[in-house]
C-alpha cells in the first residue's frame, strides 16, 4: 500500500499545477537538496552556455534550457551529483554598440570625451540590464541552475580561467596556427562573428562589381591538346575579389565541356587565349566581341576597337583539365600548409555553368 498521496485535479488547470510545484520545489529546497543528498558521488558538472542579459529572454531560450535540464536531471536521477553552474555572456561588439548609442558617442570618443574605465562600467551595467527578467524566467519555468554565484564573462577570474586553459592546451601542442576569411568592422575595429554580422541592419541588398579574374597557366603543364596556342589563361568569375590573394585552386566540372577561346583583352587589346565553359561563351562574349573564324578579322585589330574578335579554337572535358598548373594571382602569401599542391586545376562536382564561367576561384 502506498503511503504518499498525491494531488488529484478534476480539471487540468497547468499553470495552477505549475505555480504548486514551483512552491514546493522552493519551500523544500529540492534543487539544493537534489546536490547535497549526493555528496561524494561521482559529479557531472554543468556549465550553463551562457545568455547574454543585455537582451531579453525569448522562446527560443526557453526551449534550449528544457534540452539542457533534461540531462541535468538524468544524470541527477542515476545517481551524479550535478552541480549546475549559471553563467552571463558579458562580451560582444552588440552590448559597445548599445551602449555607445545610449551615450551618444563613438569608438573615437573612448579616452578623449570618455574614459576607458567610465566606458566599461557603463557597459557592464548595459549588459546586465535585464537580469531580474532573466532570473524570473529561469524560476518559473523550472530550470535547475545555481543562480547565487553565476561565472560573468568580463570579472578577471573568468578571463585568467580561460587564459589558464589556453595555457594549457598550448603546452600540449594541440594549437595550430590557421588562416581563414571573417568579416570585419573598420568603424569598430574589430572582427565580426556570424551572431552580430546577422544583426537587425547588417544586411541590405546592393549592386555590386563582379569581376573575371585570369590565371596564367604554366606551359609544361598543359595537355597536348592545349600545346602550341602561346600564352594560355584560364577565366575564373568571382562576386568576392577581396578573397583572390587567398586563391589556392580552380575548380572545374569534370563532365562539363570547356573551350579554348582565342580573342582580345577588351582593356590592353593584347592577344589572349583563354579557357572556359562552352556553354557561357555567349555570356562572357557578349557585350562588345563578335565571333569569327576570319583571320582578317583577327589582323585589323586596333586599341580602341569597341567590337572585338573571338573563336574558338579547342575543346575538351573539364576531366581533360585537372593537374594543369598556373602561376599564383597575387603572390603576397603561401598556403600555411602543403603550398606545393597549390595553385593547379581541381575537379568538383558543385561546379555549375548557371554564371560566370563554370570555373570556381577556389580560395
Amino acid at each position: 500500500k502506498m503511503s504518499t498521496k498525491f494531488t488529484e485535479y478534476k480539471g487540468l488547470d497547468l499553470p495552477t499545477v505549475a505555480s504548486e510545484v514551483l512552491d514546493f520545489w522552493k519551500k523544500e529546497n529540492i534543487f539544493e537538496k537534489s546536490v547535497s543528498t549526493r555528496e561524494g558521488a561521482e559529479p557531472y558538472v554543468f556549465f550553463e552556455g551562457p545568455p547574454s542579459a543585455n537582451g531579453l529572454p525569448g522562446i527560443h531560450h526557453v526551449m534550449a534550457r528544457a534540452i539542457k535540464d533534461i540531462f541535468c536531471r538524468y544524470k541527477t536521477q542515476k545517481g551524479f551529483q550535478v552541480k549546475r553552474k549559471a553563467g552571463w555572456d558579458t562580451h560582444g561588439l552588440p552590448v559597445e554598440l548599445g551602449t555607445e548609442k545610449e551615450l551618444g558617442i563613438t569608438k573615437e570618443d573612448i579616452g578623449k570625451t570618455i574614459s576607458i574605465e567610465e566606458y566599461n562600467e557603463a557597459c557592464k551595467k548595459t549588459v546586465m540590464r535585464y537580469t531580474d527578467v532573466w532570473n524570473d524566467l529561469t524560476e518559473k519555468m523550472g530550470y535547475w541552475v545555481d543562480m547565487e554565484d553565476p561565472y560573468v564573462t568580463y570579472k578577471s577570474k573568468y578571463m585568467e580561467s580561460v587564459w589558464w586553459l589556453l595555457k594549457q592546451i598550448y603546452n600540449k601542442g594541440l594549437l595550430y596556427k590557421g588562416y581563414t576569411i571573417q568579416p570585419y568592422s573598420p568603424k569598430a575595429g574589430t572582427g565580426l562573428s556570424s551572431h552580430e554580422v546577422n544583426q537587425p541592419g547588417a544586411y541590405r541588398d546592393v549592386t555590386d562589381t563582379t569581376i573575371v579574374a585570369q590565371f596564367k597557366t604554366l606551359p609544361e603543364t598543359l595537355p597536348s591538346f592545349l600545346k602550341g596556342f602561346g600564352d594560355i589563361h584560364i577565366l575564373a568569375w568571382t562576386t568576392t575579389p577581396w578573397t583572390l590573394p587567398s586563391n589556392t585552386a580552380l575548380t572545374v566540372g569534370p563532365k562539363i565541356d570547356y573551350v579554348l577561346v582565342k580573342t582580345f583583352n577588351q582593356y590592353t587589346f593584347e592577344p589572349i587565349n583563354v579557357v572556359l565553359a562552352k556553354n557561357l561563351v555567349g555570356k562572357q562574349f557578349g557585350k562588345g566581341f563578335f565571333a569569327s573564324e576570319d583571320d582578317a578579322d583577327f589582323d585589323k585589330v586596333k586599341n580602341g576597337d569597341k567590337q572585338l574578335p573571338y573563336k574558338i579554337v579547342a575543346e575538351a572535358k573539364g576531366a581533360d583539365l585537372a593537374e594543369i598548373r598556373y602561376e599564383q594571382l597575387l603572390p603576397y602569401v603561401l598556403p600555411y600548409q602543403n603550398p606545393e599542391n597549390a595553385f593547379r586545376v581541381i575537379t568538383g562536382d558543385f561546379v555549375t555553368t548557371e554564371d560566370g564561367t563554370g570555373v570556381v576561384h577556389t580560395a
